[in-house]
């Protein structure tokens, strides 16, 4: 199962689009009320909108770096050695995204789309999670049944 091209590309695409988030998340752990992190997670000068809010927000970061990042980083490696358990990892960190973010597409979008606009709304701030999730976990599917492109 060597890896390829595409195997590349969704990597690669998976640390764009998850790179910026895990800095931000970094910073949010490190302090979680200090004015820099709630400008990252929110926006400059934006307050959170409750308590729920911000423990949801906590609650992401915590579970980003203990189960999300290792499945994404081990399946990479998986991946990139031509391993079957890379690509199924690599699968479910794909599975995961996806996951969470069809949930935040229903509960965050009243207060994030508004803000944002339609094209940096579908690209970086929720499509990207969503497409590059739906991409590896159906590549990953393929690769472990045996179908190479």
């Amino acid at each position: 199962m060597e890896p390829t091209i595409v195997t590349w590309a969704l990597i690669v695409f998976g640390l764009i689009t998850l790179t910026p988030l895990t800095y931000i998340y970094l910073i949010f752990l490190r302090s979680p009320h200090s004015p820099e992190a709630k400008d990252l997670m929110n926006g400059k000068g934006k307050d959170w909108r409750d308590e729920t809010h911000f423990r949801l927000n906590l609650g992401f970061a915590w579970t980003d770096f203990l189960f999300f990042l290792p499945l994404f980083v081990s399946g990479s490696v998986g991946s990139l050695l031509g391993q079957a358990w890379g690509y199924m990892l690599f699968g479910a960190a794909g599975g995961c995204s996806l996951y969470i973010n069809i949930i935040l597409w229903f509960t965050e979008k009243e207060y994030v789309y508004p803000t944002l606009g339609p094209l940096r709304y579908f690209t970086y701030f929720w499509g990207f999670f969503v497409y590059w999730g739906a991409l590896a976990l159906a590549y990953s599917a393929l690769r472990v049944s045996g179908i190479e492109f």
